[in-house]
Parts: C-alpha cells; sequence; structure tokens
C-alpha cells in the first residue's frame, strides 16, 4: 500500500514540475519574441547603438534560458512519462486523479 501512497505522491510532485516548465518555456519563448521586436524598431527608429546592442544581449539571454528549459522540461517530461507508465500498470491507480492530472500535464508539455 505504501508504493502506491508514494508513486500517487511523486506523480503529483512530477506534474507540477512538468507543469510549471511547460509555462516557463512558453513564457521565456514569447519574452524573446517580444526582445526581438523591440530590437527590430530600436532600428527601424534609428535609436542609439546602446540600445539595440542591449537589446540583443537580452534576446540571447532568453534564447539562454528557452534552451535551459528545453532540457528540463524534457528530462522531467522522460521522469513522468516513466511514472505514468508504472502507474497504469496498477489496477487501484487507472482511475486515479494524481494519474490523470499527470497524462494532462504530458499532453499539455507536449504542445
Amino acid at each position: 500500500m505504501s508504493d502506491i501512497v508514494a508513486l500517487r505522491r511523486q506523480l503529483k510532485i512530477k506534474s507540477g514540475v512538468v507543469k510549471r516548465l511547460t509555462k516557463e518555456n512558453r513564457l521565456y519563448t514569447k519574452e524573446v519574441e517580444d526582445n526581438r521586436l523591440k530590437v527590430e524598431k530600436f532600428k527601424a527608429d534609428g535609436a542609439e547603438d546602446w540600445d539595440i546592442k542591449n537589446g540583443t544581449r537580452l534576446v540571447e539571454e532568453s534564447q539562454k534560458m528557452v534552451k535551459d528549459t528545453e532540457v528540463r522540461l524534457g528530462t522531467s517530461v522522460g521522469e513522468l512519462r516513466d511514472l505514468v507508465n508504472e502507474a497504469e500498470k496498477i489496477a487501484e491507480l487507472q482511475t486515479d486523479e494524481e494519474l490523470l492530472q499527470a497524462k494532462e500535464a504530458l499532453e499539455a508539455a507536449s504542445l
């Protein structure tokens, strides 16, 4: 019985991690696009070189964060997928709320 409780707990934790990283990845991706648009606007408006350099640096930093969250998200999705596969083998967990939420988190991460 304690294995089931531990598995439920891990499903809840890993689902939360995947949801958070999915959200972070989307926010950083949006940030990259917003910063690119700002840099393009600076260039079009003939802004100072400092503004353009600073904007470009912000784009690069945001891109690094996107890559970082993609790596962490990929790892977390793999771990959660393994847990879901393990939980699906247990009859008691077939309709468990934590398992359903874990599947939803995996689906949202794949979008």
